[in-house]
């Protein structure tokens, strides 16, 4: 922490004095009557997440494992995808022999940007809101790899789907990672003239297979 910083910090805390309540106490105080486990099954959760990403305008595909390299192959033809960036530490099965892809170990952004797009794992999947949570590790590839790219494929396994957000967030990496991102659809924005506008922060297509 910088001085300055330090210093801003230790006049405010001096100015509101001590919390009547301790944190950890006033934290347990908080009403939580909305639901924090889901009670579909399997199979329903895998649909409600298919129908929440296809509602966001996302591809979205079933796989097994034996047919998931051949799924992904069809798919990025069918996007004219032909050269991409895969997470340094995703599964080499999981992926085909064409098109061309190349594993995200010491490229730079300029590298980033000029590839079709870009192959990921995810950490967890929160059926609910149709939501994909990154923390960023080899299989999923840094921040970078999952903005910079106009297109991103991330592939999430069936058990990875949770159905409620409190859920998703207290998977055991996720509470206990530094950087979280979330992703619910393509980028997008209406900021401008209220005029929707995809690609502005992220990826303008998101395509997910979903992996049984």
């Amino acid at each position: 922490m910088s001085d300055a910083r330090a210093d801003i910090l230790g006049r405010i805390r001096r100015a509101i004095g001590s919390p009547a309540v301790a944190r950890e106490q006033d934290y347990a105080t908080i009403p939580r009557h909305y639901h924090q486990a889901g009670a579909l099954g399997r199979e329903q959760r895998l649909e409600l997440f298919k129908s929440r990403l296809e509602d966001y305008g996302c591809g979205c595909i079933r796989s097994t494992v034996a047919e998931l390299p051949g799924t992904i192959s069809r798919l990025l033809t069918s996007r004219v995808r032909q050269r991409l960036i895969v997470a340094a530490g995703l599964q080499a099965e999981w992926l085909p022999a064409t098109p061309e892809l190349i594993r995200d170990e010491g490229l730079n952004y300029v590298d980033l940007d000029h590839s079709d797009g870009a192959i990921t794992g995810c950490t967890v999947a929160i059926a609910r809101t149709g939501s994909i949570v990154l923390c960023h590790d080899a299989h999923e590839g840094r921040r970078a790899l999952t903005l910079i790219p106009d297109y991103h494929l991330c592939i999430v396994v069936g058990g990875q789907v949770v159905e409620t957000v409190p859920e998703g967030l207290r998977h055991p990496r996720v509470a206990s990672a530094s950087l979280v991102t979330t992703i619910s659809g393509p980028s997008a924005t209406a900021d401008i003239e209220m005029t929707r506008i995809k690609g502005v922060h992220g990826p303008r297509t998101l395509d997910v297979v979903i992996v049984d």
